[in-house]
């Protein structure tokens, strides 16, 4: 694989968006493993016992917060940090989605979920200061 690849240009496959992805949260500390679903699957309002990290690594997925009132898109390369206890449901994109996850300890996180478009960006395409979004 190499690092001098500016943007998402076909070169990547799948496997390799992931493991670029899996890389980039390893470079934080986390541990993540992968799953995926089918368009339009859903999860109903749930929550965790534990502080999770996800990063889409192909496709999208909508969540939506409760008492937010509002979904969150998140595509190929966008992070969503969930404290435990975070009630969320969500709706999968049009293409499916492949997503990877991390937990880690409850208050690890603080009390307040992020989403971090682009967290990914860098490590799909290193050195560009505005990677274009990938699909």
């Amino acid at each position: 694989m190499t690092t001098d690849v500016r943007s998402d240009d076909g070169r990547f496959t799948p496997s390799d968006r992931e493991a670029l992805l899996r890389n980039a949260l390893a470079a934080d500390g986390l541990r993540a493993s992968s799953w995926s679903n089918v368009p339009g699957e859903r999860y109903a309002e749930h929550s965790h016992g534990y502080d999770k990290v996800l990063v889409v690594a192909a496709g999208s997925i909508g969540f939506t917060l409760s008492g937010s009132g509002r979904t969150t898109e998140l595509a190929v390369a966008d992070r969503l940090d969930l404290p435990a206890g975070t009630a969320h449901g969500a709706i999968v994109g049009a293409d499916g989605v492949v997503c990877l996850e991390a937990h880690l300890p409850a208050g690890s996180l603080g009390d307040t979920a992020h989403h971090r478009a682009g967290w990914g960006r860098q490590a799909l395409a290193p050195g560009e200061t505005s990677a274009p979004r990938l699909a």
